[in-house]
């Protein structure tokens, strides 16, 4: 039996975006220190808008608002990635951190266009 969804906290794309926000501050814990008001900063900040908008969303009164919100949400992982990639073209991540940070925001960003289109 499925478990009623009663907070954000419930859902699995929010759960999933706090693993890249864990994720993505450890990656980052290793740039240099050149980078932490720049590339370090701008990769966390894009990373905690994930599961915030997420969250924010969730707690919106209509469902067009809560896509808006999911649409931020989208939005904050493509940036994440690019940077990412940045990150990797730089050589402060390695091929195989990149894929597999890769990997974990498609399927966040899947999950996140799933439920918008669930909530039309």
């Amino acid at each position: 039996m499925d478990k009623k969804i009663r907070s954000f906290k419930d859902l699995k794309i929010w759960r999933k975006g706090i693993e890249i926000v864990k994720d993505t501050y450890g990656l980052t814990e290793s740039f240099p220190d050149k980078e932490l008001y720049g590339l370090t900063s701008q990769m966390r900040k894009a990373a905690v808008s994930l599961p915030s908008n997420i969250a924010e969303g969730f707690k919106r009164y209509h469902n067009k608002e809560y896509k808006q919100f999911l649409h931020i949400a989208l939005g904050s992982a493509a940036e994440l990635e690019t940077q990412f990639i940045i990150a990797q073209e730089l050589d402060y991540i390695n091929k195989e951190e990149l894929e597999n940070i890769s990997e974990k925001l498609d399927h966040l960003s899947k999950m996140i266009t799933a439920l918008i289109h669930k909530l039309r």
